[in-house]
């Protein structure tokens, strides 16, 4: 069952069918949005969308999985009974989300309350909490496919458990089409179509895990050492998902205090999501349990050419990235969603927060990279108190700005938040050794990557600009998108190479390490 994980081969596989799900997420919300633009019927699905990822992260893709996945990792590397221990944990999951999930269709109201008070006095709050208790049950579904997505991935398996989002996408891109035939409320539609993918993924990775030899049935949970072992490491990893939800719920509560803010707010998370998702996901995904084998190896250097490797991965596709959403906003947030019910003030008022949270994205990518370095030693402390920082500076802003420039001030929040964790986990990774250092050809990349995605803006900017006409009003925007996209890496690629960033010798050794 030992796998040797090819790094770079495990970020593109975890990378594409990322890219497959965010992509398939655009179709979906553009869909949603020609729909339902920024009405309440929007607004009411998105915040019940909302609450069983915030759950989800909680539970399963933050505290558990960060706890869980370096034990399994060490038990698959020595061969210590990893299957028995992976049963005891997706027990013990199981049971706790259950509970969730009951006392959460008693408490709906007030969850609601706790997610969006904005909506109190309107019918968007009866409507939220209709759709919310539809969609609630999907974290007992989701939770458990984060783990057995952790196996998969312990194991060296990543293809499946990337694979997994792309149904959710699916679905609700098929509940669309058929409200729309059938002539169903979209919001109820997509609701239960919410909870129809939660099992399907679920499906998928169990199988998967089962393929790989390692099969996870519910039983009995009982607190054994290693689950007391797996609780005490868990818990500071929830207490810093919760401060991450905290975060998030900050941001929301204060969107839901301005008319349309909260489809604003969602569908500009959208367009960064994209990088953040393909990216950040693949790193956090790979990384984890190869600096685990690594440490448990006691091999410092390969765990930091692993992470220096990461961090260039991230600063090449990630800067860029940010680049663009900061210089183009408008085009991309018109040509994309102003259609139907989504019209030119919420295209101007999302790009607004695309712009903003473009320029935290090679923060939120790059704390992907150094958390895992204190997850992989089972510190899951550290980054707590870190959190509990960024959560201070968060709420700081979002709420003290609120008054002066409205919902923007939860986008500013977030970003600036962002920065904060990144520099916090860099200064406390110097305190854990050789593995945490950054090596020469990462010193000699950065600033030339940084360079190279400057000059980008710069073309982006003149191509958008003489590319005008065609974006705006016109019936080839779609491609005169793809051109100025296309324009967009052209000359990045031209810049890198011009700058020394990467070269081609560099891109065929790395992917056949």
């Amino acid at each position: 069952m030992i796998h040797k994980i090819r790094l770079a081969s495990g970020f593109f596989t975890v990378g594409i069918w990322t890219l497959a799900s965010k992509v398939l997420g655009f179709v979906r919300d553009i869909m949603i949005a020609a729909a339902m633009g920024s009405g309440p019927m929007a607004q009411a699905f998105l915040i019940a969308f909302a609450l069983p990822n915030m759950f989800r992260r909680f539970f399963a893709e933050g505290a558990f999985n960060t706890a869980f996945v370096p034990m399994f990792a060490k038990k698959v590397e020595a061969q210590d009974k990893p299957e028995d221990f992976a049963r005891e944990a997706f027990s013990g999951l199981a049971s706790i989300v259950l509970a969730t999930v009951l006392l959460g269709q008693i408490f709906m109201p007030f969850l609601v309350l706790a997610m969006a008070s904005g909506f109190a006095d309107d019918a968007r709050f009866a409507l939220t909490v209709d759709y919310g208790r539809i969609v609630f049950p999907y974290i007992l579904f989701i939770s458990l496919a984060a783990l057995l997505s952790g196996v998969l991935n312990a194991l060296g398996r990543f293809a499946a458990a990337a694979a997994a989002p792309v149904l959710l996408n699916i679905i609700l891109v098929a509940a669309m089409y058929l409200a729309q035939i059938m002539g169903w409320e979209v919001g109820e539609a997509l609701s239960w179509a919410v909870l129809l993918a939660g099992v399907a993924q679920m499906a998928l990775v169990w199988w998967a895990a089962h393929k790989a030899g390692i099969t996870l049935l519910p039983r009995r949970p009982r607190l054994s050492p290693e689950m007391k072992r797996l609780a005490i490491i868990a818990f500071p990893a929830a207490l810093a998902g919760g401060v991450v939800q905290v975060n998030l719920l900050v941001g929301r509560q204060v969107a839901s205090y301005f008319d349309g803010a909260v489809a604003w707010l969602s569908y500009a998370d959208r367009l960064y999501q994209l990088p953040l998702g393909v990216v950040g996901i693949a790193i956090g995904v790979v990384l984890l349990p190869d600096l685990s084998r690594r440490l448990r190896a006691r091999d410092e250097a390969g765990g930091n050419h692993s992470l220096n490797r990461a961090a260039e991965f991230s600063l090449a596709l990630t800067l860029p990235s940010a680049v663009a959403l900061m210089v183009i906003p408008y085009a991309l947030v018109s040509v994309l969603f102003q259609r139907g019910a989504f019209d030119a003030v919420d295209t101007a008022n999302t790009a607004l927060a695309v712009a903003i949270y473009g320029a935290g994205l090679p923060s939120f990518v790059l704390a992907k990279v150094l958390a895992p370095l204190f997850f992989a030693r089972e510190d899951t402390k550290t980054p707590f108190r870190f959190a509990l920082v960024s959560m201070v500076v968060n709420a700081a802003l979002a709420i003290g700005l609120a008054p002066y420039i409205g919902y923007l001030a939860a986008a500013i929040g977030t970003s600036v938040a962002g920065w904060s964790m990144l520099i916090l986990l860099w200064l406390g990774s110097k305190k854990l050794g050789a593995a945490a250092a950054i090596d020469p050809r990462l010193r000699a990349k950065a600033p030339r990557i940084l360079l190279s995605s400057a000059l980008m803006g710069g073309v982006l900017w003149g191509a958008a600009i003489l590319l005008e006409p065609w974006l705006f009003g016109s019936s080839l925007r779609y491609g005169a998108l793809g051109l100025l996209v296309g324009i967009g890496m052209a000359s990045y690629a031209g810049a890198a190479m011009l700058t020394g960033a990467f070269r081609l010798s560099e891109l065929r050794a790395m992917l056949r390490r």
